[in-house]
């Protein structure tokens, strides 16, 4: 992915969430929040489509069955240079459950890493 101005914005702005004093409640999916830090990300890279990405897999027979996966998951997102992308849930041990392919994405970022913990989707830093 080429380095462009809003892509290095994001990245800089990225690495100041640490914790958040605001959760934000989804209004398609009852029970599920996310942290200042994906609101930001959501907002400055047009991906609210990702947090619904991730949170539309939480009926996933391989997810909502695993009782360690409620408690905590580990969502990755990677974009390819021809922008073909894979959303991939994986346990604390690096362990894939399920992998979602997308044909397109306009995502700046090459890849994020997001944390589901308790039912608030949140960066890595704000664990």
């Amino acid at each position: 992915m080429s380095d462009n101005p809003k892509r290095q914005e994001i990245l800089s702005t990225l690495g100041h969430f640490c914790g958040s004093e605001t959760i934000y409640r989804h209004p398609l999916f009852k029970g599920l929040y996310y942290t200042e830090g994906v609101q930001y990300l959501a907002e400055a890279a047009g991906a609210y489509w990702l947090v619904e990405a991730v949170f539309s897999h939480q009926i996933n027979p391989k997810v909502k069955s695993n009782q360690a996966l409620q408690e905590f998951q580990i969502w990755e997102l990677k974009v390819a240079e021809d922008k073909s992308a894979v959303l991939t849930c994986l346990q604390d041990t690096d362990q894939p459950i399920l992998s979602q392919e997308i044909e397109y994405s306009d995502f700046c970022l090459s890849e994020i890493k997001f944390y589901l913990c308790n039912n608030v989707l949140m960066l890595p830093s704000e664990y």
